[in-house]
């Protein structure tokens, strides 16, 4: 009676644990739904203290709403935008990211994209601020020698 209840328990383990392995498998090879354009955009110069947006094209490729739980960048000079609707299935909707250019130099910063039951994709921004000029150009002498020629 023992050994048939050994044998019986672990027929049963293996076809409990061959049960699971393909739904896991299954859902391992399940095609990620969300779908980017690009991942990375370089803003390449900007001048400092004018904020520059990239607007990031999302698809969802899969058979169901695609739905962006929460969209955060890696630091407060860094803005996403995006729509709190569910994407529809073959359809397309837009991030759009503002940075803040503030600090002079090369910047790299991330935004990050949660998305359906906690899946991640990253973002990169990239780019360098130059000082802004502190006036205007410089007046031109040749401009008021050429308004008096002409009177």
């Amino acid at each position: 009676m023992k050994k048939i209840s050994v044998i019986l328990v672990l027929v049963l383990g293996i076809v409990f644990c061959h049960a699971q392995a393909p739904s896991q498998a299954a859902a391992a090879a399940k095609p990620d739904m969300l779908q980017l354009k690009e991942t990375t955009h370089n803003f390449g110069k900007i001048a400092q203290g004018r904020p520059v947006t990239y607007n990031f094209e999302v698809i969802n490729t899969g058979t169901e709403p695609l739905v962006l739980e929460n969209v955060r960048a890696s630091c407060g000079c860094t803005t996403p935008e995006w729509s709190k609707e569910p994407i529809a299935p073959g359809a397309t909707s837009v991030i759009k990211v503002g940075y803040n250019a503030y600090a002079e130099g090369m910047f790299n910063k991330t935004v990050t994209i949660t998305y359906n039951n906690s899946q991640i994709k990253t973002l990169t921004i990239s780019g360098e601020v130059y000082k802004s000029p502190v006036t205007s150009a410089p007046e031109n002498s040749s401009v008021q020698l050429l308004k008096q020629s002409n009177q």
